[in-house]
């Protein structure tokens, strides 16, 4: 889709009420879901890896389609953001456990906000400058500059600031130094070069480290988060107690320990709801590229 044509349908979209701009989204999801066996594969695939036998094909199945809405309804999210207020924003997004963050917060300390691509994932980033302050949000840069820019302006559309994954660390650092607040993924795919070993549904796979760097050696603060619904219209944001550092001599080993905690609990939250991780995304394939291969 060209960028016109994207701002073209936005505008029609948006005129449209909440209720049938969603029911467009889900249409278009049934549609992506009926014409990409490509797709469809791959959350099999992901699912068949970490759950086997433990789950059944009529539950991956469910869980196929409703990864088709969910990345659908995150696209409309993203354009509804670019239009929103922050109170309307806390009409359809509310927080739970927020008292963790006000804590860290009133302590002036550095934050380190871990989530992954989870139910409505970029209403979950929005709520850090809503509810709590603005933060600097982690991204991948996209090949397409014209959609990358509209991608960014919903994302910082409340304050929130984004800056590229590749060499950001010296930024993050800086971040960090101010007592800012950092939102980082720490489910996708990253290479074994740079990214640490740690153990997930009985695999051992790659992580980013970047958190538990960050935590260890300049004192920031580990809050895990997740958003979820009941009725994909209202979403809460669940904030986790701080993941707590130890400062051992064996510092590689602290950090090692730090990003296995994260780990487990990501593969805690996934397990107790599975349908909301993005299983359209070949989380594996640095460690385990074979799965992918026809």
């Amino acid at each position: 889709m060209g960028y016109k044509t994207l701002l073209f349908f936005e505008k029609l979209l948006m005129a449209l009420p909440q209720p049938l701009r969603q029911g467009f989204f889900a249409a278009l999801a049934s549609l992506a879901y009926r014409i990409s066996p490509k797709y469809r594969k791959i959350v099999k695939t992901n699912l068949d890896f970490l759950f086997a036998d433990e789950m059944d094909d009529k539950e991956k199945t469910a869980i196929t389609k409703y990864s088709f809405k969910n990345l659908m309804f995150n696209m409309m999210h993203l354009m509804e953001l670019r239009h929103m207020t922050k109170e309307e924003f806390k009409q359809r997004v509310s927080v739970k456990n927020f008292e963790v963050v006000q804590k860290a917060l009133e302590q002036n300390r550095p934050i380190v906000y871990i989530t992954p691509h989870y139910s409505a994932w970029e209403f979950a980033g929005a709520s850090l400058a809503v509810y709590a302050k603005a933060a600097t949000l982690v991204y991948k840069h996209l090949k397409n500059r014209e959609y990358e820019e509209w991608l960014l302006s919903s994302r910082e559309h409340f304050g929130n600031k984004c800056v590229e994954k590749t060499n950001v660390l010296k930024k993050l650092l800086r971040i960090v130094k101010q007592k800012g607040a950092i939102g980082i993924l720490i489910d996708t795919n990253i290479s074994k070069k740079e990214g640490i070993e740690v153990e997930f549904f009985g695999k051992r796979i790659h992580q980013t480290p970047v958190p538990s760097f960050l935590s260890r050696k300049f004192g920031a603060l580990i809050i895990p988060a997740v958003i979820r619904t009941d009725d994909d219209k209202h979403y809460e944001v669940v904030f986790y107690d701080p993941i707590e550092t130890e400062h051992t001599e064996d510092e590689e080993g602290d950090i090692k320990k730090l990003s296995q905690l994260q780990a487990s609990w990501l593969e805690e939250v996934i397990r107790k709801e599975p349908k909301f991780w993005f299983w359209l995304h070949r989380r594996f394939k640095e460690d385990y590229p074979q799965i992918y291969r026809e």
